[in-house]
């Protein structure tokens, strides 16, 4: 998704990921790569249907509180969200004119069945529904509320209350559920969401998810680049280092690396998206040597034996928040307290926008800069129907971008089975 977003420098059709960039959908890397994130999220969804499903009445023997509120309310979240993402993928952007339009199927079966095709409008109720009736679920039965994240071993047995960091908990439902107001335009809304978030998380009595970085000393290879204290929701994998040495890493072929620049140690680029040299946020970029030169190497996900929380896979964090709060804000006074808040966590001066669109062009660098690297940059794109985005093929310049290239077609594997 943040090839999609255009971060990368690619100027050669052999890279693997240039059908990506260039929106080219219908080529056989896009086509397999979205037709298995289809599938996969369909299934996903049925695994949640049949969890939702078996809990039964409130309270039972089986599930006795807390664990009937937190099993259903994070499987009813995570069927929203995984819903809410596919509407993001494949469905139109959000207008009075397009939301009425079919686009996805909303599966509420613990069983795989082919469903109509339902409409933005009509896919954003059933997950404004399902995150609603989760937070009221998790509101009850969450111990995140009152005991925060528990980011270490219950010392008394088992860790089925703790690391909430890993589990959609009640604070990243409301923020999924502000992510869902702001996608349908509705900012009043998602406000009121993210005051919600902000006030039971940054409460000066007991903070659940501090701001900033715990040691803005650490030496760039044992860096908290995910800064972790701020992750809301979270995957945890294993072999996170994967996704460095398979994507990022110098010793990659050209054609398969993500690169920000021509792969060299061409910075442009990246002073371009940072304007704050002491922003904590550049450390994740270090010029890595080998045989065959120097690079400039971005290294959020690489694991080295000090790095901290490195099975952490940022899906929801602060920063968004934060970001939500700026915008919706009716005030630009309050929305630039926001930006800075954000800003001053991240060691950089603060800004003092001229006016709302100041302010908004402010809240788009700041988002480019804090979810690199989690997919998420395209859907902010999206959502403002944006016409401007980065080049793909120039280190600085924008290119022109096309409506119709934010929809991606509905996989091949669907529409088959729709005999269309």
């Amino acid at each position: 998704m943040d090839v999609l977003a255009n971060y990368y420098f690619m100027t050669t059709s052999t890279h693997r990921f240039y059908d990506f960039t260039t929106f080219a959908y219908t080529a056989d890397r896009p086509r397999t790569a979205f037709d298995n994130m289809w599938k996969k999220s369909y299934e996903l969804i049925v695994n949640c249907n049949v969890i939702i499903e078996r809990c039964g009445q409130p309270s039972n023997k089986l599930l006795p509180a807390p664990y009937y509120g937190l099993v259903k309310g994070e499987a009813l979240a995570l069927r929203a969200m995984l819903h809410f993402d596919m509407l993001r993928v494949f469905g139109p952007n959000w207008s009075e004119q397009n939301k009425s339009f079919p686009c996805i199927p909303f599966n509420a079966s613990a069983r795989p069945q082919s469903s109509d095709l339902l409409s933005s409008e009509a896919i954003m109720e059933r997950v404004i529904n399902d995150l609603t009736e989760a937070a009221a679920l998790l509101k009850d039965a969450d111990p995140i509320i009152t005991e925060g994240v528990r980011a270490s071993n219950n010392p008394n047995g088992a860790n089925d209350l703790y690391y909430r960091q890993y589990r959609l908990n009640y604070y990243a439902v409301k923020t999924l559920l502000a992510r869902a107001y702001l996608w349908k335009q509705e900012a009043p809304k998602a406000y009121q969401e993210v005051q919600e978030v902000l006030a039971g998380t940054l409460n000066p009595a007991k903070v659940i998810f501090p701001l900033g970085v715990v040691n803005p000393n650490a030496i760039p290879s044992d860096f908290d680049h995910m800064i972790r204290n701020e992750v809301m929701f979270s995957l945890y994998r294993v072999n996170r280092n994967l996704i460095y040495t398979s994507f990022f890493a110098p010793d990659l072929a050209k054609e398969s690396r993500l690169s920000f620049n021509n792969n060299d140690d061409n910075q442009s680029r990246k002073n371009g998206l940072y304007d704050d040299q002491n922003d904590y946020r550049l450390k994740a970029w270090m010029l890595m040597t080998n045989t065959s030169g120097s690079f400039l190497t971005h290294v959020k996900f690489a694991v080295n034996n000090n790095t901290p929380s490195p099975n952490m896979i940022p899906l929801i964090r602060m920063g968004e928040v934060l970001l939500i709060a700026a915008e919706t804000s009716p005030t630009l006074e309050e929305g630039t307290k926001y930006l800075n808040m954000l800003r001053t966590a991240r060691n950089c001066v603060s800004l003092a926008p001229a006016n709302t669109t100041a302010l908004k062009t402010a809240i788009t660098n700041e988002f480019r800069k804090e979810v690199f690297g989690e997919g998420q940059m395209f859907f902010y794109y999206k959502r403002n129907a944006m016409t401007a985005i980065p080049n793909h093929a120039h280190l600085t310049n924008t290119k022109q971008m096309v409506l119709s290239a934010y929809v991606v077609p509905l996989p091949q594997s669907e529409v088959i089975v729709r005999g269309n």
